[in-house]
């Protein structure tokens, strides 16, 4: 077996953070707390979920600018490059980012030499529309020693534009932060699988990317979360177990990153990326706005 090219030891942190700025400080410690324990399980990049620092369902517009801050000079931000430059890791979390009178749904990207980037959510799920602006940054994807790192936040997964376009820019492993909730059943099929942990999986599958999603539970402010955490192979398949419903969890996954650039065929005359037709469809969907691309 030929030796590993870009091994990374993956990990996403399934906990249950609470709305309130009286759970601020135990959110933030909490957080660190389990990334530590990642950390010191081997982990390499370790995924959160969004709005880890501060819970989801504020309740008004002022109650969401309470819980927001600055990137990447806020408490939080700081907290994690501290963490992250201790440890030596890359981790991805989520917060509510303030910038001027604006608020957005923003997931950072650390390293051990400090704040590497940022990513603001696109697509805003129901109640998000009322405090928070739809992301401007696109979809970008970082060069780091370990790989090319792409970020998306939660209700993306359901757009299937998202994981191609950073696929096609060239991510290894794109990290899911996610506050998955309940609706309407049914909400599990027998293996315990969500809608969410089937849309990742096939993301994978057909971009040929890793993906690595960490998502929440427990109820807040008469809201439930589904759990379901996951890290997806970039062959769809799920790195060992999906995560429960309702338990705090850290997965693991060791992986080689420099799988996701192989060009898989499935056969002799199938091949994922040679079989896409771009001359009925833009190569990258129209999107432009990373300079890897082609113009």
């Amino acid at each position: 077996m030929n030796p590993a090219t870009s091994s990374v030891r993956v990990s996403v942190v399934q906990f249950d953070p609470q709305v309130g700025t009286e759970h601020r400080n135990a959110n933030l410690r909490q957080c660190l707390a389990l990334a530590t324990e990642a950390a010191n399980g081997g982990a390499t990049l370790i995924v959160l979920p969004e709005l880890s620092n501060c819970g989801y369902f504020f309740a008004s517009r002022q109650d969401a600018f309470d819980h927001a801050e600055a990137v990447p000079s806020g408490r939080s931000v700081q907290a994690w490059i501290e963490f992250a430059s201790l440890h030596r890791v890359y981790l991805a979390a989520g917060l509510n980012e303030r910038d001027g009178m604006q608020l957005f749904n923003t997931s950072v990207l650390i390293g051990p030499n400090g704040f590497i980037g940022k990513y603001r959510k696109a697509h805003l799920w129901n109640l998000e529309k009322l405090w928070f602006t739809p992301g401007d940054t696109g979809f970008p994807v970082f060069d780091t020693p370990i790989g090319r790192i792409g970020m998306l936040i939660c209700w993306d997964i359901w757009f299937p534009e998202v994981a191609r376009i950073l696929s096609q820019q060239g991510a290894d492993i794109i990290c899911s932060l996610n506050n998955w909730v309940w609706t309407p059943p049914p909400l599990f099929d027998e293996a315990g699988k969500c809608m969410a942990s089937y849309l990742t999986m096939t993301a994978a599958h057909v971009n040929n990317v890793f993906i690595a999603a960490a998502s929440r539970i427990g109820e807040e402010r008469d809201s439930r979360y589904l759990g379901c955490s996951l890290i997806a192979g970039n062959n769809g398949w799920p790195i060992g177990k999906v995560a429960s419903a309702n338990r705090q969890e850290i997965l693991f996954a060791d992986i080689d990153l420099s799988h996701a650039r192989s060009a898989p065929i499935w056969n002799s005359l199938n091949d994922l990326q040679r079989d896409r037709r771009i001359d009925l469809y833009d190569q990258t969907l129209g999107y432009a706005k990373h300079p890897a691309l082609p113009r």
